[in-house]
């Protein structure tokens, strides 16, 4: 149930309205942007909501319990507002949005109808679609200890405690030539063995993508290195681009204990029984002076 302002209650109660929706969405970086499906700009504690962004938004859907609600806003491309660089580089992932009902008239009259945070967003060449999920979809994440045969832990955190800034695992390097969105040669990682930063971390300190981080797929050294991304840069990667690289981990106890000398800290169950020695039954061997039993 919704408690209303007596100024908003009094509109409402009113013969004539003058309303309007507005969504604020604050995003991880700290980038604060306002929408109106109004036809002028409205400022609301300071963030101007924008009306020029073809917004518009689905109806509300709600359930019971603690099940999901959701909506869809879709809306335009728009380089002042939300652009395609922007949504490829995921600074729009999980932002938090708040919907609201708006008096245009004295926007100080407002209600919260809904606030969650962004989920899947698509894309076509001229405009977009996200999904809006409740503040229950958090109650929807796995959470406690998975028992499982690889590492649960994240290379380099409190647990796994490997130092990602020590020089074996840590190096700078400069796009030598770029073969495609998704893979590049690159000088100043020569002297690292192939596969020390597959599934590592690439963060970008010059051209386009600057700021910008992403997962490496395939290392392999040679003079030049040659790297494979698991997605394409956003924005164009050009030679001369440089950068800083971490290490990865294929999660595996042999990586852990070979590589990083870190088995005492390996966070998996590697020796786990399967499935199927979980449904195994006893049988009695063919051998029937021996009488044994095999799984």
């Amino acid at each position: 149930m919704k408690t209303l302002d007596a100024g908003l209650a009094a509109h409402l109660a009113g013969g004539v309205t003058t309303l309007c929706h507005c969504w604020r969405v604050a995003r991880k970086d700290g980038a604060i942007l306002g929408f109106t499906d109004h036809d002028r700009d409205l400022v609301i504690d300071g963030v101007t909501c924008k009306a020029a962004t073809g917004f518009t938004a689905t109806a509300i859907e709600d359930q019971l319990g603690l099940a999901v609600s959701n909506l869809d806003v879709d809306g335009a491309l728009s380089s002042a507002a939300i652009t395609e660089d922007d949504l490829n580089a995921g600074l729009y992932d999980d932002a938090a949005v708040t919907i609201m009902r708006v008096n245009w008239q004295d926007v100080s009259q407002r209600v919260v109808l809904r606030s969650g945070f962004l989920g899947q967003v698509t894309r076509g060449e001229t405009s977009f679609s996200a999904e809006l999920r409740g503040l229950a979809a958090k109650l929807d994440q796995s959470s406690g200890r998975v028992f499982q045969r690889t590492c649960a832990w994240e290379l380099g955190d409190t647990r796994c405690k490997i130092d990602l800034g020590a020089a074996a695992h840590h190096g700078s390097g400069t796009v030598e030539s770029v073969v495609s969105n998704f893979e590049f040669t690159a000088s100043g990682i020569d002297s690292f063995a192939s596969g020390v930063f597959s599934r590592g971390k690439i963060a970008w300190t010059s051209g386009d993508n600057a700021g910008l981080q992403v997962e490496i797929k395939i290392h392999s050294q040679g003079t030049p290195s040659r790297l494979s991304l698991f997605l394409p840069m956003p924005r164009p990667m050009r030679a001369g681009d440089t950068f800083t690289i971490t290490a990865g981990c294929d999660k595996s106890l042999a990586t852990c204990r070979d590589r990083f000398s870190n088995a005492v800290n390996f966070g998996g169950f590697p020796h786990m029984p399967g499935n199927d020695f979980a449904l195994s039954f006893a049988k009695q061997g063919d051998n029937n002076s021996g009488g044994s039993l095999r799984g």
